[in-house]
């Protein structure tokens, strides 16, 4: 039996999720055995650190915030046998959390945040599609 490519897109929107907090925790780990934030020292939104780091946390927060919705439709679609409803989408839907969040990495200019932006309405027009066609039948 061959995986889905919804299937594979949901294991590589969970992977890229978990990419960003093992690299958030591996610069956490490096800045406490540096001795230049204490152990109990890190706000959640890692606002006491430098701006990459909170970008980096705010990233993988918006990861997190679209896996319940994007990675839930996706397994709607495989649990009941409708994969063909999202898989020609799926590829789209990952490539653009990927650009939304190397986006967010990488600038927060006016240039960066419109790009960004595009890429989360891709993945949102995707999302409202998938769900018109899994409610539609």
């Amino acid at each position: 039996m061959s995986i889905s490519v919804s299937a594979t897109v949901l294991t590589g929107l969970i992977a890229w999720t978990l990419l960003l907090l093992v690299l958030m925790e591996v610069l956490r780990a490096r800045l406490v055995a540096i001795k230049a934030v204490p152990s109990n020292g890190f706000q959640p939104d890692n606002g006491n650190l430098s701006p990459f780091m909170q970008r980096l946390a705010r990233a993988h927060a918006n990861c997190l915030e679209g896996l319940p919705v994007f990675g839930g439709l996706l397994v709607v679609a495989i649990i009941t046998g409708r994969a063909g409803v999202t898989d020609p989408l799926a590829p789209w839907l990952m490539a653009a959390r990927v650009a939304q969040t190397s986006i967010h990495l990488a600038s927060l200019s006016v240039m960066a945040v419109n790009l960004r932006f595009t890429a989360f309405v891709v993945q949102t027009v995707i999302g409202l599609v998938w769900t018109w066609r899994l409610l539609a039948g």
